[in-house]
């Protein structure tokens, strides 16, 4: 104990010594549980929330094995009370649990007082029917997300064991081998397990690591269901690529997966539909999103769920008898809605950390710097004149960072490069100054997929790419990243692009992410909170001045 990497205080935060010998072990150890807040240079601070004990629970994790993680790398006695509160507040996920019953769902506790407290409740009672006993109320069929949801925020989270209709039937095989390359084809163990976590619950999400294959979770998992399925899916690119996959590795043919997307409507035994679409109006409706809701889906997956749009969270109350996957990275949302992924596609069910399948040689090690850039005096005067919403902008798209890009460009001339900005302008401007092509949002569909195939064979060995190329995207020959502009803060975008060059590399080589920033702005706050849930899976940034950088070009 008294060596331990941690620091366990009642206020339920954790502190992680970086510079410990053991802060590796103890990290892994708190990850399944705990919450990374903070993480500058020598204490990362870790919170135990009440979500992050309940998608421990339902992963499997019991109190003892937290409670034991928490003692085995605490430095100190952890407080008595924290366990006792945190063995309760695991506790209370599963006392409240949905069963079919009758013509409906009853909602049953093995705790009177625990039900009559939610029955009072005024934002649970409109989600439920008559009272049936001491132990059960009964829950009308089309309450059953929006009461989950209701639940949740109280306090309350409920174990759904109300079952899921089968859907229409659609056996589906796995190929033994790539039908194109003839590559011999099998899922990885931690595939297998992920597909049978889900299997055995019938929703819920997996997070594992960019360059993963989380697709093929969600190709093993369609096998297992064997009915029709909605992929949806972030972009039409994303769509294809599904659909190459599912022709490639398994025995469905070309009639039976279809694209619903800005480009074509076509609804097939297996559609896969993007995000964009369906939640288009038309006088005020959603009419993709009510057509496809009225499909006999057996199962919905959800790619990237950490970006459901907010009308698909209320498609997805109203379909709760489906059998529901969400696959991503990280459960982290940027407007906070990780309660409602939690309620109405399920809690995570399987999670890997991206270091220990770096260690299996399943996704490539990487190499993180960040090179800070000094501002002229010109652009810091403008930086301090702009309005504060302006303020990012001016810092993120300063010139001063054009010399150091070039340079880092320049010095991985041998390597496949991207370029990635959220900034058009300022885009374009370094696709002229790199000579190399730039894909936007603007870019048509087919020109991107000529550009990354082009990238992929090495005759392009540069891209510059906005954030459409955040999510989906598969180019296992990158393998430098060098990141100029963000969305402001955001840890999941950051988790995204360093996940653009883990696939790994035929030559076993290690990968290298570059975020440059403008000294003394908001560019550097940003990017340290952009930082944050890679330093939680044990990514540590080193930090390079760019006058170091241009010295050695």
């Amino acid at each position: 104990m008294a060596d331990g990497a941690l620091i366990v205080q009642s206020d339920r935060s954790v502190l992680l010594e970086v510079d410990h010998p053991k802060a590796d072990a103890a990290r892994a150890a708190i990850a399944p549980f705990a919450e990374l807040e903070k993480s500058p240079e020598h204490v990362h601070t870790y919170r135990l929330t009440p979500l992050a004990l309940w998608n421990a629970r339902a992963a499997g994790l019991t109190p003892q094995q937290v409670t034991d993680a928490l003692r085995e790398h605490s430095r100190y006695p952890v407080p008595p009370g924290l366990l006792t509160d945190l063995v309760e507040t695991m506790g209370r996920y599963g006392r409240l649990v949905l069963r079919a019953g009758g013509d409906g769902l009853v909602l049953t506790s093995s705790d009177p007082a625990v039900l009559e407290e939610v029955v009072r409740s005024r934002k649970v009672a409109p989600h439920l029917g008559e009272r049936l006993g001491p132990d059960r109320v009964a829950v009308p069929l089309a309450e059953r997300g929006r009461l989950k949801q209701a639940l949740l925020a109280l306090g309350w989270p409920a174990d759904d064991q109300a079952g899921y209709v089968e859907g229409a039937p659609l056996p589906i095989e796995l190929l033994a081998a790539h039908a194109d390359t003839g590559e011999r084809f099998g899922l990885r163990r931690y595939q297998r397990e992920s597909v049978a976590a889900f299997a055995a619950a019938g929703s819920g999400v997996i997070v594992l690591p960019c360059g993963a294959g989380k697709t093929l979770v969600g190709l093993g998992a369609m096998a297992a269901v064997g009915a029709r399925t909605l992929v949806l899916v972030t972009s039409t690119l994303a769509a294809r690529q599904w659909r190459e996959e599912l022709l490639a590795r398994t025995d469905l043919q070309p009639a039976q997966v279809g694209e619903y997307s800005g480009a074509r409507k076509e609804i097939a035994p297996v559609t896969i539909a993007t995000y964009q679409v369906l939640v288009t109006r038309r006088g005020g409706v959603h009419t993709h999103l009510d057509l496809l809701g009225r499909e006999d889906w057996g199962l919905i997956v959800y790619d990237e769920v950490h970006l459901l749009p907010a009308p698909v969270f209320r498609m997805t109350a109203e379909i709760q008898a489906r059998r529901r996957l969400g696959l991503t990275a990280t459960l982290i949302r940027e407007d906070g809605r990780e309660a409602d992924v939690f309620s109405l596609i399920g809690p995570k069910r399987y999670d890997v950390p991206w270091r220990d399948l770096e260690a299996q040689g399943w996704v490539a090690a990487a190499d993180c710097v960040e090179v800070r850039v000094d501002l002229t005096d010109e652009e810091r005067m403008d930086y301090a004149l702009a309005e504060p919403e302006e303020r990012y902008r001016r810092a993120a798209t300063a010139g001063s960072k054009l010399p150091v890009v070039a340079s880092l460009a320049e010095a991985h001339r041998a390597d496949r490069v991207l370029v990635i900005g959220q900034y058009l302008d300022q885009l374009r401007t370094l696709g002229e100054l790199l000579e190399a092509p730039v894909i936007t949002g603007a870019t048509p569909v087919k020109e991107r997929e000529a550009l990354f195939a082009a990238f992929r064979t090495g005759e392009l060995g540069r891209l510059v790419v906005s954030k459409v190329a955040n999510f989906s995207i598969d180019l296992p020959e990158a393998n430098v990243a060098i990141q100029v502009s963000g969305t402001f803060g955001s840890r999941q975008e950051e988790a995204q692009r360093l996940g653009r060059i883990l696939r790994p590399k035929a030559d076993g080589g290690r990968a290298r992410f570059y975020t440059v920033v403008s000294r003394d702005t908001n560019d550097t706050e940003y990017a340290q909170r952009r930082q944050r849930f890679l330093a939680e899976q044990g990514y540590a940034y080193q930090l390079v001045d760019a006058a170091e950088v241009l010295a050695r070009a």
